[in-house]
């Protein structure tokens, strides 16, 4: 009586565990959640983050990466995020590039972009970098040959320049003020995220 009693025992643990491995197995094979990390780019012996709400936009001469950035309450026009890369030496000296940026800005007083403009110089994890910010009327909105009426007021403009292990690495944040505003701490997360390869 006995032993017949164990053998059904072990019958049932059978039958209990096979259908305990049937109703686990689909589990099993469902692949784990994955967790979005922000997109990843590079160039130069440098490599960044892309904040997860910009939008990567497609390839456009003289640029690494473009970015839209959206607009805030308020703004018609959204942000734009331009990366370029020349080459090792190539793309002028740090000095000429952000007076570029500057002469790319009027004033409301007439005074030179560069009398109100902001400057400061970082190490971001061994990278020396340059950021500068203002804001005025931005005049390069649609390149040298933009029509007068394209020339858009109440514009700012952040930027950054990465000296990287293969040249300098240029970010260029332009938009509406408030637009760029609020998006200032994600451009300078991207930049603060910067790494040698």
């Amino acid at each position: 009586m006995y032993y017949f009693l164990s053998i059904a025992l072990a019958f049932s643990l059978i039958f209990i565990t096979a259908g305990c491995s049937e109703k686990e197995q689909p589990r099993q094979q469902e692949p784990a959640p994955i967790l979005r990390d922000a997109p990843t780019s590079s160039i130069a012996g440098l490599t960044w983050d892309i904040p997860e709400n910009w939008q990567v936009e497609s390839q456009r001469p003289m640029r690494v990466a473009t970015y839209s950035v959206p607009a805030a309450g308020g703004d018609e026009e959204m942000g734009e995020v331009a990366i370029f890369y020349f080459g090792p030496g190539e793309g002028g000296s740090i000095e000429a590039n952000v007076e570029r940026w500057f002469g790319q800005f009027d004033q409301p007083d007439g005074r030179p972009t560069r009398e109100v403009a902001e400057r400061e110089s970082q190490q971001i994890n061994n990278i020396p970098v340059t950021i500068v910010r203002t804001t005025g009327t931005y005049t390069a909105a649609a390149g040298p040959m933009a029509p007068r009426q394209d020339i858009r007021p109440g514009y700012k403009l952040i930027g950054a320049i990465a000296e990287g292990p293969e040249g300098a690495v240029f970010f260029k944040f332009t938009g509406p003020v408030t637009t760029v505003q609020e998006a200032e701490p994600d451009f300078l997360r991207m930049v603060e995220s910067l790494q040698r390869q």
